[in-house]
Order: C-alpha cells, then structure tokens, then sequence
C-alpha cells in the first residue's frame, strides 16, 4: 500500500540521515585533537576511546558528546525494540491456540536473544567516560558486537529449523567418530 511505502521510506531516511549526522559532530571535534603521544591506537579499528587515549588535548567535549549521543541513541533504538516486543507479546497473548502460541514466542525468543546480545556488549564501551579505557576490556566488548552477533544471528534463527539441527547432529557424529 501507499502509506506502507511512505512509512518503510520514511524509516529507512531516517536511519541514513541519523547514521550520516551521528559521526559528524565526532569528527568535528575530534579533528581539533592534538596526538603528541604515540600514534599507535591500542585497538584492532580506529574507535574513540582508544583514539582520545593518545590524544594530550582536553577531550571533555569529546566524550561528553560521545556519551549523551551514544545515550540517546542507544537507549531511544532499546526503547523502539523494547515498544514493539510490549505489542507483540500483547498480540502473541491474544492467539487462542497454545501451539500457537509457544510457535510466536518461539519466534520472538530467539530474535530477543539476538538484541540481548548486541545491546549488552554495546553499551558498554560507549556510555562511559573514555578515562576508563581499558584496552583488553574494550577490544573483548567489541569483538563481540562486531564479531559475536552477526556470527550468532544466523545460527540463533536457524535453532527452529529441523534440517539445520540434522546437519548439526550429522556433523557432531562425525566430529566424535
């Protein structure tokens, strides 16, 4: 339908608008740094902290920004996912069926898994003060938003399929044998 259309436009704009306009400010401020330390950035990508940790400029404005930002999308885009689980598990709770029911939470669970995951392990490095970078720690939380989630999303929505699980137990036989 039309107003389907105008709405998947409408939030697919805002996405790119938001994820243009986010790292401008960053950018902006971080372009002000000094860097008289070591060059290097203890990190396997070029992220904030570890790049406000060799800066010797004041970087106050750089992670304030970086935390009221971080905070607001994060929490808004939680609060968005959060909202919608409240109208799905409402609409879940009204099918008569008990088979179809435990069918949708299924379904539900295993998605829910999948943000629990990316959400627990983002929000750490990214709403707090870069003053309490700590190399190890940040290079393990990122591992797992960068590496961990889009690994496990596949596997965790393919649980549910009974050929995936066959395969599975086929290759574990073969594994043990």
């Amino acid at each position: 339908s039309a107003y389907g259309f105008k709405h998947c436009t409408g939030l697919a704009t805002s996405a790119w608008i938001i994820g243009l306009l986010d790292p401008a400010g960053h950018v902006s401020l971080v372009s002000q740094l000094s860097f008289c330390a070591s060059h290097k950035i203890d990190h396997f990508f070029c992220d904030l902290s570890p790049l406000l940790k060799i800066s010797c400029s004041d970087t106050y404005k750089v992670e304030m920004m970086n935390c009221i930002v971080g905070s607001l999308l994060t929490l808004s885009t939680f609060l968005l996912t959060l909202i919608s689980y409240v109208f799905i598990i409402v609409a879940i709770l009204k099918i008569k069926s008990t088979e179809g029911r435990y069918k949708a939470f299924s379904t539900c669970s295993s998605h829910l898994t999948c943000i629990s995951i990316f959400y627990g392990t983002i929000i750490f490095p990214y709403m707090r003060p870069a003053s309490s970078y700590y190399p190890e720690q940040d290079t393990f939380f990122a591992l797992l938003y960068i590496v961990l989630v889009p690994l496990f999303n596949p596997i965790i929505y393919n649980l549910k399929n009974h050929d995936f699980k066959d395969g599975v137990k086929k290759m574990i036989q073969k594994l043990t044998l």
